[in-house]
């Protein structure tokens, strides 16, 4: 049994600490601040296009695989040129370290969520076809290729929206304003599985950064979850 001291809480507790903590922003010059707001304000314009520009190209279209890794080197360019990047650390059992068990066990947690959503999905055959229609993209080529993009995506995603597009809010909403533009650039691809998706991981990753203050634990859960869909969902779907 956990023993539950003032110095050293519970563990149950010590994770509520954890994800209910508002780490505050970083001091930056006025300077950097407005570099990092023009650069996010271009760059999720411009990936949105290029999401919007890959989704015309159909399952097993070499093009879209090729605009799937333009797409993340677009959200990781973005993401360096707006500014500097923060890890992120979290205090756990009486000692401040980097959120590698978090993000990693968040991403376990969601990925067996959004599994058993897809047990649920595939019998509301409207709702099944748009997730179909999104892993018909992972079943058209190698999977060591899907396992690649899926990475990268994960990687380049979260260093610019949990990253550099959270920070351009400072203190004004950062959590909501950052999930909305991810929603909204997701949405692109004109699927609405992809928009319930963005909607949840976004929410789940932005707590992680607020909580953090940094993109390790967003970036290690978006890979996780990210991972899971593109090897175990399509099974669930029989393909």
């Amino acid at each position: 049994m956990t023993q539950t001291s003032s110095a050293r809480p519970g563990l149950l507790r010590e994770f509520t600490d954890i994800f209910s903590k508002v780490s505050a922003p970083y001091h930056e010059p006025r300077a950097v601040v407005q570099r990092r707001r023009v650069v996010v304000a271009v760059v999720v314009l411009l990936g949105a296009a290029v999401l919007a520009w890959m989704h015309t190209k159909n399952p097993g279209d070499p093009a879209f695989y090729w605009l799937s890794l333009t797409l993340a080197v677009v959200w990781s360019v973005g993401a360096v040129a707006a500014g500097p990047l923060h890890l992120g650390a979290v205090r756990f059992r009486g000692r401040n370290e980097r959120p590698v068990f978090t993000g990693t066990g968040v991403g376990l947690v969601l990925g067996g969520v959004f599994l058993l959503g897809g047990l649920a999905v595939q019998k509301v055959p409207p709702l099944a076809g748009q997730v179909t229609a999104i892993l018909d993209y992972t079943t058209q080529v190698s999977w060591r290729l899907v396992v690649l993009i899926a990475i990268v995506n994960a990687i380049a995603e979260e260093m610019f929206f949990r990253g550099a597009l959270f920070s351009a809010f400072g203190r004004r909403y950062p959590l909501v304003a950052s999930t909305v533009l991810y929603i909204a650039a997701m949405m692109t691809a004109g699927n609405l599985m992809i928009g319930v998706a963005a909607l949840v991981l976004g929410t789940v990753c932005a707590i992680e950064r607020r909580a953090t203050g940094g993109v390790l634990a967003p970036v290690l859960t978006h890979l996780v979850w990210g991972l899971m869909m593109v090897l175990a969902l399509p099974s669930i779907f029989g393909m």
